[in-house]
């Protein structure tokens, strides 16, 4: 029976699995397998490393025992099923093998050639490479009908995605029965098109790219970086740490791929990820990458303090200002208010600025309703506000923050007004996201006591706080921003003066490369929404992420970078710009990328 005929008989039961490579992915795998009931062939030409598998799986089921998830009986059936192996015709009993060898053609061919001499005609064949062409590997095979791509996240056994790569040559019956083996191990498989990085790994490399390129610029601190997409974003890992534990070279020669393919400077490799590589320096497996490690494989090294500790002492700061009513200036509003900071919020009417204290109540009031408050502290909080229809009200603030609608006019109109309303001395602060501070700065007389100070929505819950200096800022300025930061419990990082700062600058390219995805017709929304979630651990999906953005003010930011940094791969989507034109918005106004309640 040949692969092609499998699907008249059914998808074959994949019961006997062989794992050819017992690295880190491929042990994850391997344990993965064998905890799931499969017979395991472990195959690796060195001896240590399959011995190395051998123990990670003895001490994985060890601790499972330990915290009472896996009997010692059941243990016992683990390790029974799974062997290890140096020779790849150890793999001869395999239904399915799955090769997790080195990111190189040559290799990888070198063991799917190997493979034909020794397994079953009927036997599917899977690579799990992520970053070369599984149509090309199919195509050098006797059987490349029986070949596709298996590609598992890591750690295997935790993360749920699995990407299954068909080329034009699988069979279909091929790519059933492999889907239905994720199925049974309680994975959710993605079917994606044969590319560079798929789904996930084209989503995510290219933002990793785009990290270790702003470090190597200087733009930002490693620590900074990091920092930011995990507080700013929710997300498990900084980029640069990720590509410790990825490994800098495998994300050079992932990112090698991409580019060869597609030609988007976005993807072509950071210089400092070469330099890396060549060095030895590849990450937590080699126990220095970006940062240092306790050895190979081992924690990180502390690292020391910043240079932000290393500050002038800053401005006297007791009574703030807020020059705005919306949302993030009751936000804002709120947190100095707790921290216990006299606030003076000021709207263009008395009506407004009442509007936002009742936004503040209502905030105050669910976490009251949630034990994370007391009713004391709310009340506190509240009489330390003083809503007004007037910013001549802010002539006695030590810090004005504005929080008016992210368009360089209106704020350039009204740091004119503050320049005239503020007593001299009183630190100046927008919070736009997107536009130049030095453009503010320049608005004024007093352009030293400018700068930027990025909060993120909603304010009381985010912890990131983006210390924007332009070339004009004094120091005590920057310090002041500092140490109100640390005042209200917020994370401060420092970035300079130019379009997205950090967060919106490594997270709206990746936002927008969605977006081409979809429009290119290589996935659905709902694909990829799922493989950034369960592969790459984010807490939303990039779709989901846009319509609650509001596709219009992704727009614009996308629109501010391109503008920025003059590069045709930031170009914001077509597909995004028609969805706009269609007042298609996201959450707030019914429709975005997906159908929403409206508002």
């Amino acid at each position: 029976m040949s692969p092609l005929s499998l699907s008249a008989a059914g998808s074959p039961a994949l019961k006997t699995v062989a794992v050819i490579g017992l690295g880190t992915m491929g042990t994850g795998i391997a344990q993965l397998l064998a905890c799931a009931g499969r017979e395991v062939i472990g195959i690796d030409i060195d001896p240590a490393a399959a011995a190395r598998a051998r123990s990670a799986l003895e001490a994985s089921t060890a601790r499972a025992v330990e915290r009472d998830r896996l009997g010692a009986e059941e243990r016992r059936a683990v390790l029974a099923r799974f062997r290890t192996f140096t020779e790849s015709a150890a793999a001869a009993p395999a239904d399915l093998v799955i090769e997790v060898t080195p990111e190189s053609y040559d290799v990888k061919r070198a063991v799917l050639r190997a493979l034909d001499t020794v397994v079953r005609p009927t036997a599917i064949i899977a690579t799990g490479t992520n970053a070369l062409s599984v149509t090309r590997l199919a195509a050098d095979s006797a059987h490349p009908e029986r070949v596709l791509g298996l590609h598992f996240f890591h750690p295997a056994p935790a993360m749920r995605l699995v990407e299954v790569v068909s080329s034009v040559l699988t069979s279909p019956a091929a790519v059933e029965a492999v889907t239905s083996l994720a199925l049974d191990l309680g994975k959710e498989p993605v079917a994606v098109g044969d590319r560079p990085g798929f789904v996930a790994d084209g989503l995510l490399f290219g933002y990793l790219n785009q990290a270790a390129s702003m470090y190597e610029s200087k733009y930002a601190s490693r620590e900074d970086i990091d920092a930011s997409m995990r507080l700013g974003c929710g997300l498990p890992m900084g980029p640069l740490a990720l590509l410790d534990l990825i490994g800098i070279d495998t994300a050079h020669t992932v990112l090698d791929a991409m580019h060869a393919a597609s030609h988007d400077r976005l993807h072509a490799p950071a210089p400092v990820l070469g330099q890396l590589a060549a060095a030895g320096l590849t990450g937590r497996k080699a126990g220095r990458g970006f940062y240092r490690y306790e050895g190979p494989g081992g924690p990180a090294v502390t690292a020391a303090p910043t240079a932000a500790g290393g500050l002038p002492a800053g401005r006297r700061v007791r009574t703030v200002g807020i020059a705005g009513s919306g949302t993030m200036a009751s936000g804002i509003g709120e947190v100095f208010a707790a921290a216990g900071y006299d606030v003076v919020l000021a709207g263009r009417a008395q009506r407004k600025a009442d509007a936002a204290v009742e936004r503040v109540k209502s905030s105050l009031a669910r976490s009251v309703a949630k034990e994370r408050i007391t009713e004391r502290a709310r009340d506190e909080t509240l009489a330390r506000i003083l809503p007004t229809g007037s910013y001549e009200t802010l002539a006695g603030a030590d810090l004005v923050i504005e929080a008016v609608a992210e368009e360089l006019t209106v704020k350039r109109e009204l740091f004119g007004v503050l320049d005239k309303v503020c007593a001299t001395g009183a630190v100046l602060a927008t919070t736009t996201s997107s536009l130049p501070v030095v453009a503010c700065a320049r608005a004024t007389e007093r352009p030293e006591d400018v700068i930027g100070m990025h909060f993120f929505n909603p304010a009381p819950a985010m912890r990131l706080v983006e210390v924007v200096r332009t070339v004009l800022t004094a120091d005590d300025v920057h310090a002041t921003a500092h140490e109100v930061c640390a005042g209200v419990r917020k994370h401060a990082v420092d970035c300079g003066d130019r379009a997205g700062f950090i967060v919106n600058a490594l997270l709206f390219p990746y936002l927008n490369n969605a977006v081409k995805m979809v429009q290119e017709h290589y996935a659905s929304p709902d694909d990829i929404d799922a493989a950034m979630r369960l592969g790459g651990g984010y807490p939303m999906g990039p779709f989901e992420l846009l319509d609650v953005v509001g596709l219009d003010v992704s727009l614009a930011i996308e629109r501010a970078l391109h503008r920025e940094f003059r590069d045709p791969g930031l170009a914001p989507a077509p597909l995004l710009e028609h969805l706009v034109a269609a007042g298609c918005l996201g959450r707030k106004s019914g429709r975005g990328f997906r159908e929403h309640a409206r508002r």
